[in-house]
């Protein structure tokens, strides 16, 4: 199964979306459906870490007053439970295979695994 975990108003998201073609996904838009402690724990699983799904750049990090490097791997898996945007966007899921982020070299790769 392919899947997006995504943002409705990112912008990001939704250029990459466009990028790899809608046909091939099902979409799970984070603020209206939730990510489940099941699905976070089977991403983090895939990719190594709680670490790696944490948007280090979320502006809730300087709201709420983090300490990033002292976070643990509970802490990061607590806080994107309880805060869409602290999950790195967009996730992408295909054939088993996580892509987490926009960067370029992620989006190529999740590109390749889609054969495109």
């Amino acid at each position: 199964m392919n899947k997006i975990y995504h943002l409705r108003t990112c912008n990001t998201c939704q250029r990459i979306i466009k990028d790899l073609g809608a046909e091939s996904f099902e979409f799970q838009e984070i603020k209206t459906q939730p990510i489940t402690a099941a699905q976070l724990d089977d991403l983090a699983k895939a990719v190594g870490s709680y670490k790696a799904l944490f948007n280090m750049r979320a502006q809730k990090i300087k709201i709420l007053g983090l300490a990033v490097n002292s976070l643990s791997e509970a802490d990061f898996r607590r806080l994107i439970l309880d805060e869409c945007t602290f999950l790195k966007r967009p996730v992408i899921v295909v054939d088993g295979q996580v892509f987490v982020g926009n960067s370029t070299a992620t989006i190529a790769a999740a590109k390749a695994a889609l054969g495109r």
